[in-house]
């Protein structure tokens, strides 16, 4: 596999959380970043690893405290399979005469938040890893960006760099069907695993559209209380992110529902069973993807660089929506609306529009295909994706 440098920033004298979905290059990075005679690693996937502890839970102080003086890092990789080891890692953050830096891997909050487990109130940091993102590829001598083809199967690492498409769809296959659905039902996040995989099908077809929790759960024949905690289940084990409606109040606005992105397009158009279907462009799925990709993006590259950014999105209709807002800590508004076409036209940019009326100070930006940015009448400025990604 090639190397790619990932954006994602790691302290090397400070204990750190690193949270993100399975396969997105979490033990890579480590592998990469922290050199091997110096670590002590316990890994919480290797089941005679996790009963060797459940058995007798001191051996993990035990050890840590009888290591070699060189071993500067104690790894511990799935930390949520065993939340107890939290107090244990305090226990020796706290008495140990010579304590190490703990990197403290997750690719789910879930029972941790469940078990109430200790967050150790500060002696770590978090981090959080996504998969590839465009400006990580963008500069590679190994394979050249090719938006169409991450648009169809999405970043995660292996899908990325597989040798073929062919390849790409078994992986996300088995993302999907072996992962998804089997780490859950192990776990016991759900009684009803049927309903649950009814709803990650209707879950990834409603991707990117604004909730509709009474409708899906018609659908499925649960109730509407259930649905919310599927949606929280999949943001707990890190497969996707709410995006809400803009809070400032405004009369008109209507939508009170947040949307719901996966965490990856690839593994979307997985779930929907999309994956042998060519994305073609000008199409409305075509536009729906790209729109996904490039909220990603966005979101993912500000959480690298810590920019505290406030996202969210404007609705006020069908026709009257802006895709994104942008309010910094600055006071800055950036609204988006993006089109999948090299050609916006002024007439189809109503969102803009409408929100330009009740936040007249705010940066008005169509994103889209085109290869140069330009202005448009009302202060609208037209930028190629790659320019706005710049930009953030």
């Amino acid at each position: 596999m090639g190397h790619y440098k990932r954006l994602i920033s790691l302290p090397l004298d400070y204990s750190f959380f690193l949270f993100g979905p399975r396969q997105v290059g979490k033990s890579t990075i480590l592998n990469q970043r922290f050199c091997k005679d110096q670590n002590l690693f316990f890994d919480l996937l290797d089941i005679n690893e996790v009963r060797k502890l459940e058995i007798d839970p001191g051996i993990f102080f035990r050890t840590i405290e009888s290591r070699d003086c060189k071993i500067k890092y104690v790894i511990v990789d799935e930390v949520q399979k065993l939340p107890w080891i939290l107090d244990e890692v305090h226990r020796v953050m706290e008495s140990s005469k010579n304590p190490p830096y703990f990197i403290l891997t997750g690719s789910s909050a879930r029972k941790l938040k469940k078990n109430h487990a200790n967050l150790l109130a500060g002696r770590a940091i978090e981090k959080q890893l996504f998969p590839f993102i465009y400006e990580e590829l963008k500069s590679s001598d190994i394979k050249v960006f090719n938006l169409d083809d991450v648009l169809q199967y999405g970043s995660l690492p292996k899908v990325y760099l597989a040798s073929s498409n062919d390849l790409k769809y078994e992986i996300l296959r088995a993302y999907t069907n072996t992962y998804m659905k089997e780490e859950i039902k192990e776990e016991s996040l759900v009684r009803n695993l049927g309903a649950f995989n009814q709803f990650l099908l209707l879950a990834a077809e409603e991707n990117g559209n604004t909730l509709n929790y009474s409708s899906i759960a018609q659908d499925i024949g649960v109730d509407m209380k259930t649905i919310k905690e599927y949606y929280q289940i999949l943001i707990d084990t890190l497969m996707g992110f709410l995006l809400m409606p803009i809070k400032k109040s405004v009369r008109q606005q209507i939508s009170k529902s947040p949307k719901f992105y996966f965490f990856d397009n690839g593994v979307q158009r997985a779930l929907c069973e999309k994956l042998k279907c060519p994305l073609i462009r000008a199409t409305k799925e075509f536009g729906r993807v790209f729109e996904h990709w490039l909220i990603k993006e966005i979101v993912y590259k500000s959480d690298y660089y810590r920019r505290d950014y406030k996202f969210s999105f404007y609705r006020v209709d069908d026709d009257i929506e802006v895709d994104l807002i942008i309010e910094k800590p600055n006071g800055e508004i950036l609204a988006i609306e993006i089109k999948a076409n090299d050609n916006p036209k002024l007439e189809k940019l109503k969102g803009l529009k409408s929100f330009a009326k009740v936040f007249p100070e705010a940066r008005l930006i169509c994103a889209c295909l085109a290869q140069y940015p330009l202005k448009l009448d009302r202060g609208i400025e037209v930028l190629p994706w790659k320019d706005l990604l710049e930009q953030i």
